[in-house]
């Protein structure tokens, strides 16, 4: 075993509010399920056509979960729409998510599948937004975890011979971009010491899986979903090793293995065995901040929030109605991994949380990404 699985004595403590808001579980009532019928009678997506808006390209991990949800809109939304996806990647997914701000319709027929590289870019300021996350409403995310993992010509086989080796490993990482969802696995490979070069200029993490498979690059990281669909085969094949997943955050804020991946350390574990001491890290603070913003409510269905009440009502029971329904859990967990689906007022208070990252972290991170990528914000 690579350290103790009671590593979360270790670990620090989440805030109280942000673990309350992402944990907090609620019950439906007879007076809301009454409720919920109303709003379903009232509205009805009968004969229309819901586009669903992926600003990444096809086969990562965002893509993956917005074509696993079509099917189940189509069936649980009122008057059963059809329901298509359409992908916009570019600019670390800020040109779709620009371009759903500018032209969306409000009137319940166009949803943006948004994920932590939105997230992040948005956080931070990043020149290239033109959206504004108050401008939306959320009505369903998913949290999710991801995994680190290389090429088997590195000769590597798990996350302690890597970091015992760092000094002899040169690492390429195809990347769409420092301030996106990358920003989690290239701080966590720069705080360990890796000597990773990031080439940037991919439309999405399926774009730097499909360098990593065509070698271009021997290290790679994908967010559950996609690993489980996309990698797992791989490391079957003997092509990839993984190294390390990035963990979870338990009901009491501490770090854990991720369920999914029960034989990887997370990261906290990789980085106390190369750095030691990690409660007077700062580095090892700010990552578990932007993971918690990036990871905990990692992706996010949002309409318009001009969307009629009545509509986001429709939309917003139906969701809860869906993940209570014991065939969506059992085919959620086969191919987004075993995570709690957010609704109702609880996918409300993880966005608020991912929108309260604090000032400390950003100016942190603001000039790590200067100093490493010269990226200026």
């Amino acid at each position: 075993m690579l350290l103790s699985n009671h590593f979360n004595k270790n670990v620090f403590r989440v805030s109280s509010q942000i673990v309350s808001t992402v944990f907090m579980t609620f019950c439906l009532t007879s007076a809301g399920n009454a409720q919920a019928s109303s709003h379903e009678q009232s509205v009805s997506f009968e004969d229309e056509r819901i586009e669903v808006t992926v600003p990444y390209k096809e086969g990562g991990g965002t893509d993956t979960w917005a074509r696993f949800f079509g099917p189940y809109f189509s069936q649980s939304l009122p008057g059963n729409p059809v329901v298509v996806i359409r992908n916009i990647p570019g600019g670390g997914s800020t040109k779709g998510a620009n371009q759903f701000a500018r032209r969306a319709s409000d009137n319940g027929l166009d949803v943006l599948a948004s994920s932590a590289s939105t997230h992040y870019t948005y956080l931070l300021n990043d020149r290239r937004v033109r959206y504004d996350y108050n401008d939306w409403t959320p009505v369903l995310a998913t949290p999710t975890g991801g995994v680190v993992y290389i090429s088997a010509d590195e000769g590597i086989k798990n996350a302690e011979q890597l970091v015992n080796n760092l000094d002899k490993l040169q690492f390429k990482y195809a990347s769409q971009g420092a301030t996106t969802i990358d920003l989690v696995p290239l701080l966590a490979l720069d705080l360990i010491g890796a000597d990773v070069q990031a080439v940037f200029g991919m439309k999405g993490r399926g774009a730097g899986r499909l360098a990593f498979e065509r070698g271009e690059v021997n290290i790679d990281s994908q967010t559950s979903s996609a690993y489980l669909k996309k990698v797992v085969p791989l490391v079957k094949e003997g092509k990839a090793i993984p190294l390390f997943s990035f963990g979870v955050v338990d009901d009491q804020g501490h770090l854990q293995r991720d369920p999914n991946f029960p034989d990887l350390p997370h990261f906290g574990e990789v980085y106390q065995l190369a750095k030691g001491d990690i409660d007077s890290s700062q580095g090892f603070k700010v990552w578990r901040s932007f993971f918690i913003a990036g990871f905990v409510a990692q992706k996010v269905f949002f309409l318009p929030k001009s969307t009629p009440q009545e509509v986001q009502d429709a939309w917003r029971d139906a969701m809860i109605k869906l993940v209570a329904e014991p065939d969506f859990q059992k085919r959620a967990k086969e191919i987004l991994g075993n995570y709690q689906q957010l609704t109702g007022t609880e996918v409300d208070q993880a966005v608020n949380a991912i929108l309260s990252l604090d000032e400390n972290s950003k100016k942190w991170v603001a000039k790590w990404l200067k100093e490493k990528y010269n990226t200026r914000l």
